[in-house]
């Protein structure tokens, strides 16, 4: 009996841990739908069972840290879905799968990660009250972790105009929906954070589909909002959706409009306590001007009791200081509170966003103006560098060198280097700067 020409001969065992590597690098992960039968719990909780089809069937497992997220227990006969990958028992050479995730066919993949993933940061506390940060009393800087162009920003914006224009407002654009969504809503909520420009930050999005919103329910996502020092508020969907990021958050709102409400004071309801506490000022200092004039009247009954002219004249006179005195009290206090109300008045229109607008077009100006002197620079020294280099490589250039007066020998178009190069019965091409001579030798010395 012959054997193969191979200089790798296998073991058993070795060929069954490579069959598993390449199993388990061509199949990280894959979800299949399938019957379960022969479904096995034993004392180390552990699951084993098959997954099966009308035609074929698979050995799975599926272990312990796993298998206690499951929000149910299996049973032969019923449909799941599983998130798995591809293995191999070694010690039998069996390809099976080892299981990560399982739901009941219908429920969705997506419903059971979402619950294995709440209880999982639930244990680890953070959605405990505790870790709760509560908004600031004072916000004058809002910043939303959002899509640029999505319709949760416009409702945000929309509302904050109405409401308080004079916030500022500083946009964080991310990704809501996509593979790269996550990283970069990470990336924003770290980005505001290290900047340190904020009082508070809005994190959401639109409505949509759990898909939709499924960025809002990834661990690092929730991690990331856990680890923000500046308060957050969760803004994701509609007020029936809920959403992983809203248990983490420190406030979470029912829609991002809602959101902007939140962290915006009513500009119109100030302006009406403004005016309430204005009316009510002057009802005070009516009522005291009053009180005083009533206590003068007494004055002068008690007076019209008493004769002596002296004492009449002096308390009269007191009376009147005391008159003048609570006139210009009055009329103090009134502009100090007028002078009040204008400052409000102009702090309120200094705010507004023209005055912004005005001195982002003068930066963006200014930057133009730098950016131009920076090329012209730049284009400069490049052209100076080519001036550079193209004297170099002209004085290495072999022309340059016939035009100082030397020559170059060739026969049958090779360099003649040695009187030994020569063969005296094939002509010499001697190339000068301006042309080239052909000429017969006679002798070599």
């Amino acid at each position: 009996m012959g054997y193969p020409n191979n200089n790798k001969t296998y073991s058993v065992s070795r060929l069954n841990r490579e069959i598993r590597a390449l199993l388990e690098q061509g199949f990280a992960s894959v979800q299949l739908t399938g019957e379960i039968s022969n479904f096995v719990a034993p004392a180390s909780g552990h699951w084993y069972f098959s997954l099966k089809d009308d035609k074929a069937q698979i050995k799975a497992a599926m272990w312990r840290g796993n298998n206690r997220y499951c929000n149910h227990r299996p049973a032969n006969g019923q449909q799941v879905i599983v998130q798995a990958r591809v293995s191999v028992y070694e010690p039998r050479g069996d390809y099976q799968l080892i299981v990560e995730q399982m739901a009941p066919a219908g429920e969705g993949l997506l419903k059971q990660q979402f619950d294995a993933l709440k209880m999982q940061l639930a244990a680890e506390g953070l959605f405990s009250a505790s870790h709760k940060k509560p908004l600031p009393s004072v916000i004058n800087r809002v910043g939303v972790v959002t899509s640029a162009t999505g319709a949760a920003i416009k409702d945000i914006l929309t509302v904050l105009k109405r409401r308080a224009p004079q916030l500022q407002v500083v946009i964080y654009p991310a990704l809501v929906q996509g593979d790269e969504a996550k990283q970069q809503i990470c990336k924003q909520i770290a980005q505001a954070n290290a900047r340190r420009e904020v009082d508070v930050l809005i994190v959401g999005r639109g409505g949509g589909s759990l898909e939709d919103l499924w960025s809002f329910n990834e661990e690092s996502v929730a991690r990331a909002i856990f680890a923000s020092s500046i308060p957050v508020i969760s803004a994701v969907g509609h007020e029936i959706d809920t959403t992983i990021s809203d248990y983490v958050a420190d406030v979470r709102a029912p829609t991002p409009s809602a959101a902007a409400e939140l962290v915006s004071p009513d500009s119109e309801a100030l302006k009406l306590r403004t005016s309430q506490l204005l009316q009510y000022l002057n009802q005070a200092f009516k009522r005291r001007l009053e009180g005083a004039l009533q206590r003068l009247a007494n004055f002068e009954a008690r007076l019209q009791l008493q004769h002596p002219k002296n004492q009449l004249m002096q308390q009269t006179q007191r009376v009147d200081e005391l008159e003048q005195r609570l006139i210009r009290a009055q009329a103090h206090h009134l502009r100090q509170k007028q002078s009040q109300f204008h400052l409000l008045q102009h702090r309120f229109d200094r705010l507004h966003p023209e005055q912004k607008i005005a001195q982002f077009k003068q930066l963006v100006a200014q930057l133009s103006d730098k950016l131009q002197y920076a090329m012209e620079q730049k284009l400069n020294t490049q052209r100076h560098q080519l001036a550079v280099s193209s004297a170099k490589l002209d004085s290495v250039s072999p022309l340059a060198v016939l035009a100082r007066g030397y020559s170059i020998a060739k026969q049958e178009d090779r360099v003649i280097k040695s009187v030994a190069d020569v063969d005296p019965e094939k002509p010499i091409v001697t190339q000068l700067a301006d042309g080239e001579v052909v000429s017969m030798v006679k002798a070599t010395q």
